[in-house]
């Protein structure tokens, strides 16, 4: 998998809900509109605004920018798709009233946003950034055309279902409907993180469209995960979609695996706690991770580790820095003792991570934050948010990311003179950005009584059908 994108997400302050403002650029009635603090205290705005135009100038329609050379990549992850990093920002310039920037995405959507295409896409990538950000935008908006393309593109991805077991394929053509692993994948297998993390999306997906066809296929795979025995409680990260089993007995909390577990608790959350199974998976997961995979470092650091057929491996990558925010995010809603023991662990992954950023020559913010998976996003939790924003600089990421034509990822963070990588992520526009302005803004802006962010931090709310009345046109 892209490693650097397989992000878990995020945990986030109690209250937020968003703001209106800017000349009739309102939020819609019943969404949780509030007046916020001037938006020119938080920074995300103007980075924001600064990443989005030297994307428009230099690279609108590509799928990214590369900020050095001043041009547009399209790579080769999203099948002949287009126009990622407009898709990803759409809702991040609408929460921060970035008004002309948010029509100038619109308009793209309208008139140059193509599905007719054919490529090898990521149905994973596809899933979370396109349908994500086009769903999101659709509920904060009401805005018919975020609606149609999302169901439009969702109907081409089914084809990628139809295997012995109904776990979908990793790649798919979405022109023609075939699908098929990975090649690097063992043995043809699915990877945990991606046929994982769907079920948010498809359940919006079914609830718009009025077609069961998407919840059943998410389901279907909860059905296939609750047959197959789990060595020691564990999942691990490959999966045959052909027999049901798994392919080798390799558990990570980081990439392979990560947002499976996100996706659990936030299906609960989404359901307005009524998806018992979902809880429950949860649950039963975090208990193995605990009992099996929780460990400390002689200097006394809290890591997770992985698991390769009954035997440790001691190291936590980066990815797994995302499961401090979601421990937490789970203790939030459990009591007693499990609610005091989860909130300290998630304290002590969180204080090893910012430890391990900290160490580095150039901030977190230089390599955690542009993945999405820097310990900032425990911020939901009382106990660790002094912890979370101290591992997190806006100042950092413009010392050390911006270049004269955007924001670029940096290739060893370990040095203070860095070699940028020429490539401003779209995830940096829908991520890094917009929980930058939602943790250092003063005032509430989403509400986690009404939405759960999706794991390229894509809000898609709870209280689904009253929202989509009052978004109607």
């Amino acid at each position: 998998c892209q490693h650097s994108i397989l992000q878990g997400a995020l945990a986030k302050p109690e209250g937020f809900t968003t703001k209106g403002g800017l000349g009739g650029f309102h939020a819609l009635p019943g969404s949780g509109v509030s007046a916020g603090p001037p938006k020119e205290l938080c920074p995300g705005p103007s980075m924001m605004k600064f990443a989005w135009d030297n994307y428009k100038q230099y690279a609108l329609g590509k799928n990214e920018l590369r900020p050095l050379t001043k041009n547009g990549h399209i790579g080769n992850m999203f099948g002949g798709l287009r126009g990622a990093t407009v898709i990803d920002a759409l809702d991040t310039l609408y929460i921060m009233e970035l008004e002309e920037e948010f029509q100038e995405a619109k308009q793209w959507v309208e008139k140059s946003f193509d599905l007719n295409v054919n490529g090898e896409a990521s149905l994973f990538e596809v899933n979370i950034r396109y349908i994500g950000g086009l769903l999101a935008t659709y509920y904060l908006t009401g805005e018919e055309v975020f609606k149609s393309k999302a169901l439009e593109l969702g109907e081409k991805l089914l084809p990628a279902f139809n295997t012995p077991t109904g776990i979908p394929r990793g790649v798919i053509n979405l022109g023609s409907g075939m699908s098929w692993s990975w090649g690097w994948a063992s043995a043809g297998s699915s990877i945990l993180a991606e046929f994982g993390t769907l079920h948010l999306e498809f359940l919006h997906l079914s609830e718009l469209s009025g077609n069961p066809v998407f919840a059943e296929k998410v389901r279907n795979i909860r059905r296939v995960l609750s047959r197959v025995e789990k060595p020691q409680g564990l999942y691990p990260n490959f999966l045959s979609p052909v027999t049901g089993s798994w392919v080798q007995h390799h558990v990570s909390i980081g990439g392979l695996g990560d947002s499976f577990y996100e996706y659990l608790i936030k299906s609960w959350l989404m359901s307005d706690k009524k998806d018992s199974e979902a809880k429950k998976m949860y649950d039963d997961a975090l208990e193995a991770i605990e009992k099996h995979l929780v460990k400390k470092s002689a200097g006394g650091l809290t890591y997770i580790a992985e698991w390769r057929g009954g035997i440790l491996d001691h190291k936590m990558g980066h990815l797994a820095c995302f499961s401090g925010g979601m421990i937490a995010l789970g203790a939030q809603h459990s009591t007693g003792d499990r609610r005091q023991r989860h909130m300290e662990l998630a304290a002590e992954i969180t204080s090893t991570c910012h430890e391990s950023y900290t160490r580095s020559g150039t901030c977190p913010a230089a390599n955690g934050a542009f993945s999405g998976s820097s310990p900032l996003w425990i911020f939901a939790s009382p106990h660790t948010a002094g912890v979370a924003e101290g591992s997190l600089s806006p100042q950092a990421l413009e010392k050390y990311c911006r270049v004269e034509a955007g924001f670029s990822g940096i290739r060893d963070v370990y040095t203070t003179t860095p070699t940028h990588d020429n490539m401003q992520q779209s995830f940096f526009l829908a991520e890094t950005l917009k929980y930058l302005y939602l943790l250092f803004c003063e005032d509430d802006v989403l509400s986690l009584e009404d939405w759960v962010f999706n794991t390229e931090a894509h809000p898609l709310p709870i209280n689904h059908t009253d929202l989509r009345a009052a978004g109607q046109p």
